[in-house]
């Protein structure tokens, strides 16, 4: 299957990047398929990624930045 060249570019897809196949009503959902990556222990994700530094975060203000990022990237989610 070709995917057009500007399709590829806005999503981020690589030429010859696989991607799973779903029907979606009367089309169908292509996304990129899932990587199997290799595991890492606790130890390894903490050396990783640093620790949050900032205030505390509730549940709330989570949902909000991501429904947030949700809304300014729209176009990207439909």
């Amino acid at each position: 299957m070709v995917i057009p060249k500007d399709v590829r570019d806005t999503m981020g897809w690589t030429e010859g990047q696989k991607l799973s196949v779903r029907r979606a009503g009367d089309g169908v959902l292509l996304t990129p398929s899932v990587v199997d990556r290799p595991r890492i222990t606790w130890e390894e994700f903490r050396r990783r990624v640093p620790k949050h530094e900032g205030p505390a975060v509730s549940l709330e203000e989570m949902d909000a930045a991501v429904a947030q990022m949700f809304a300014e990237n729209a176009d990207r989610y439909r």
